[in-house]
C-alpha cells in the first residue's frame, strides 16, 4: 500500500485538489479502485472534494461588476480552498460553454477597473432552442456545484427560472444603475452614474449661463427615475423629470418662465429617458432586446424643441448615454460591491441556493431572488417632492 502522502499527492494531481486532500477512510482494497473510477468512489470513500464555481456577468454594464468578480474568487479560493470559472458574455456563456479560469492572479487589481473582464450580453437563455438544458450540461461538463449570476432585473429573472424549473443551484448578485431592483436600497453601480451625472450638469451649469441657454440633459432611466433624480438634486438641476410622473409641459414652461423673470436667464433641465410627456408614450425606436425591451431615447431632443417653442428661449439637447456605465466605480460602489461578493461566496458554501445578496441599512442580507425580481423598485416620491422645492 502507497504511504498516505503519495496517496494524498496522487489524488490532488488526478482530481485537480487545490486544498490538501482530506482522507477520512482509506484502506488497500479500496486504494486502486478511488484511483481508477475517479469522483464517485472518491466522495463515496471519504475523501473530500472542495467546490466548483461559476460566475457570470449579465445585462448592461455597470462599475463594480469586476469588483464583485475579484470578491467572489477571493472569498471562495483563500478561505474555502474551491476553484472558480468565469463564464463569458453572460448567459450566452453556459448556453455555447464559453468558459476561462478564474484565480487570484487573474482577479488581483481589478477593484479600481470599470466594465467586466467576463465581458456581457443581455441573452435570454428561454429564446433559445434547449437553452436552459444547455445550460445545465454546461454546468455538469464543467464539474460546476453552483453559479453566481451577477445582473438586474433580467439576468436575475432567468437565474430564478433555473433555479425553479431547473433546480440549477445559483446565487444572486444585484446590479444596475437605474436601482430599481427590489430588496434591496441600493445596487453598486447607482452611485458611479449619479456623480457621472452630477459632475455632467456641474459642466452644463458654465456653458448654459454664459450662452443664456436651457440645456435639456437626458439621462438613464427606463422604469425609474432614481439616477435623475439623485444626480439632479446632486447637480443644482432647475428641473428634473422622471418616468413615475407624466411631463407636464406647462409646469415647465412655467418654471423656466419664473428663474428668467428673477433675473436667471439660463435653466438646467433633467429629464429621465422612460419619462413620458402627457398623453403621449415614452419616445422609443421599435428595437427589441431578447426580453422584449423596446431601445428609448430621443425625449430629451423633443423637450428641447418644445421648451423653445414655448418660451422663445434658446435650448439644446444633451445625451449621457452610456457615458453613465463607463469609467472607475466610485469608492461607495467598489466597497458595496466587495460586500456583495464575499455574502455571495458565503451563500454558495453555505448552500443557501436561490438567494440574492441585499444591502438593508448598513447590514448585507440575503432574501429570495423572487423578492429582487417579483416587480420593480420605482423612486421614492418623497424624495422628488424635496427636488421640487427647488425648480422654478
Amino acid at each position: 500500500m502507497l504511504a498516505l502522502d503519495h496517496i494524498r499527492e496522487d489524488l490532488e494531481q488526478n482530481f485537480a485538489l487545490r486544498a490538501p486532500a482530506q482522507i477520512i477512510l482509506l484502506s488497500a482494497q479500496y486504494t486502486k479502485k478511488i484511483r481508477n473510477e475517479h469522483g464517485k468512489l472518491l466522495l463515496a470513500w471519504g475523501v473530500k472534494r472542495h467546490m466548483r464555481i461559476g460566475i457570470l456577468t449579465g445585462g448592461g454594464d455597470c462599475p463594480g461588476l469586476n469588483a464583485v468578480i475579484r470578491a467572489v474568487v477571493r472569498r471562495s479560493v483563500s478561505n474555502y480552498g474551491s476553484e472558480v470559472v468565469g463564464f463569458l458574455e453572460g448567459w450566452r456563456g453556459p448556453i455555447e460553454n464559453m468558459v476561462m479560469p478564474l484565480t487570484l492572479q487573474s482577479t488581483g487589481g481589478l477593484i479600481q477597473r470599470g466594465g467586466t473582464i467576463l465581458r456581457t450580453s443581455r441573452t435570454n437563455p428561454f429564446k433559445f432552442e434547449r437553452g436552459p438544458e444547455r445550460i445545465m450540461d454546461s454546468m455538469k461538463a464543467n464539474r460546476l456545484d453552483a453559479l453566481v449570476a451577477i445582473g438586474g432585473e433580467d439576468t436575475c429573472g432567468v437565474a430564478h427560472k433555473m433555479n425553479q424549473q431547473h433546480n440549477l443551484n445559483v446565487v444572486c448578485v444585484p446590479k444596475t444603475i437605474d436601482n430599481d431592483l427590489n430588496a434591496t436600497d441600493f445596487t453598486f453601480g447607482f452611485d458611479t452614474a449619479v456623480n457621472i451625472v452630477m459632475e455632467a450638469i456641474d459642466r452644463l451649469h458654465t456653458t448654459a449661463e454664459s450662452h443664456n441657454r436651457v440645456l435639456v440633459c437626458e439621462v438613464m432611466g427606463r422604469h425609474a427615475g432614481w439616477i435623475a433624480c439623485y444626480g439632479g438634486i446632486a447637480g443644482g438641476a432647475d428641473h428634473i423629470l422622471v418616468p413615475e410622473r407624466a411631463i407636464d409641459l406647462t409646469d415647465v414652461v412655467e418654471s423656466i418662465k419664473k428663474r428668467h423673470a428673477r433675473g436667471k436667464d439660463y435653466s438646467i433641465v433633467v429629464v429621465a429617458e422612460g419619462a413620458k410627456l402627457q398623453e403621449q408614450e415614452a419616445l422609443k425606436d421599435q428595437q427589441l432586446d431578447s426580453f422584449g425591451h423596446v431601445r428609448l431615447g430621443g425625449i430629451g431632443e423633443t423637450l428641447a424643441k418644445l421648451i423653445e417653442k414655448h418660451t422663445g428661449y434658446e435650448t439644446r439637447a444633451i445625451v449621457l448615454g452610456h457615458i453613465q456605465r463607463g469609467g472607475s466605480p466610485t469608492a461607495f460602489d467598489r466597497v458595496l460591491a466587495t460586500r456583495f461578493g464575499v455574502a455571495a461566496a458565503d451563500l454558495v458554501h453555505e448552500k443557501k441556493f436561490g438567494r440574492m445578496v441585499s444591502l438593508q441599512g448598513n447590514l448585507i442580507k440575503d432574501v429570495s431572488v423572487a423578492a429582487g425580481v417579483d416587480s420593480l423598485k420605482t423612486l421614492d416620491m418623497d424624495l422628488y417632492k424635496v427636488a421640487e422645492v427647488f425648480f422654478g
